[in-house]
């Protein structure tokens, strides 16, 4: 499936702004089933400094440095990206957690896919008993880790509710947690803490997902989403899988993915400073498209 996609981010300050440094990770990556064709992004007001780099974990991140005095920053970010990945079944064969777990160890390579670097506590996500606790009820004695951790992705689903006003970025883990509430970047984080607590390694992924409106309806511009899900290494022959808890999806074609890290705060779409006062207001609207 070759989807074209937009993103546009749109910072609307009270009061003029005078500088702003920030870093975009808006390009989606080429591997595991996707390939990117095309990428371009249109920043108004025009930046003095546009530079490209590669961070640890492959991202590929673009800096701008903006000097003109402005109350509304656009970015509109639009690529064009093959996706053609199978999701495997749910109870599909694999090795038994455990012995995942004693490889995820093992492992002492230093590149950006090696597991170890997904086995410990990162900025947005501790490892607390309570969460480990939760998590180890999926995994008993001797199940293969791709069920287990579908298993996982499942209850969370079930046990959590989607509301986008009970959290924010900042909210600790343990306060989602316990509220049973958040949106996909708490579910994502409470399903990585909960892998990590038994000793196996997970990622943060951060993409879009492609929404179907309901029959009858038109499809709405804009109403697709940015979102998150959860990378696990379940051993040499599999390699990395993705799972979707707020949806209990296994990633199939509908997802396409930007970035991978430890947490969000290693492949947030958007950050940086600005010099200016008062309030600013966000707004994000995105297209996922199937070309023709």
């Amino acid at each position: 499936m070759i989807y074209d996609i937009r993103h546009v981010t749109t910072y609307s300050y009270e009061s003029p702004v005078s500088f702003a440094r920030c870093s975009l990770r808006l390009e989606p990556r080429s591997g595991d089933g996707q390939q990117l064709i095309s990428h371009h992004v249109e920043i108004n007001p025009v930046p003095l400094e546009r530079t490209l780099r590669t961070d640890f974990f492959g991202i590929h991140t673009e800096s701008i440095v903006i000097e003109t005095a402005h109350r509304v920053l656009r970015i509109d970010a639009r690529s064009r990206v093959d996706v053609s990945r199978n999701a495997p079944a749910r109870d599909m064969d694999s090795s038994p957690w455990e012995q995942v777990r004693e490889a995820a160890f093992a492992s002492n390579g230093l590149a950006a896919s090696t597991p170890v670097g997904y086995l410990f506590a990162s900025p947005l996500v501790p490892i607390v008993s309570p969460v480990t606790d939760y998590a180890a009820e999926s995994f008993p004695a001797g199940r293969g880790i791709f069920a287990s951790a579908a298993g996982l992705m499942q209850r969370i689903n079930r046990d959590f509710v989607y509301d986008s006003k009970a959290t924010e970025i900042s909210t600790p883990l343990q306060d989602v947690f316990g509220k049973r509430r958040g949106v996909c970047q708490d579910f994502a984080h409470i399903m990585i803490a909960g892998l990590r607590g038994l000793g196996l390694p997970a990622a943060y992924v951060s993409g879009y997902l492609r929404t179907t409106p309901p029959p009858g309806r038109p499809r709405l511009q804009g109403a697709d989403a940015t979102h998150a899900w959860v990378s696990v290494w379940c051993g040499e022959e599999i390699g990395w899988a993705g799972f979707d808890p707020t949806n209990d999806l296994v990633i199939g074609n509908d997802h396409v993915v930007l970035a991978m890290g430890r947490d969000y705060t290693d492949v947030s779409p958007v950050d940086g400073v600005i010099v200016g006062s008062r309030k600013q207001k966000l707004t994000v609207a995105v297209d996922v498209i199937p070309a023709a």
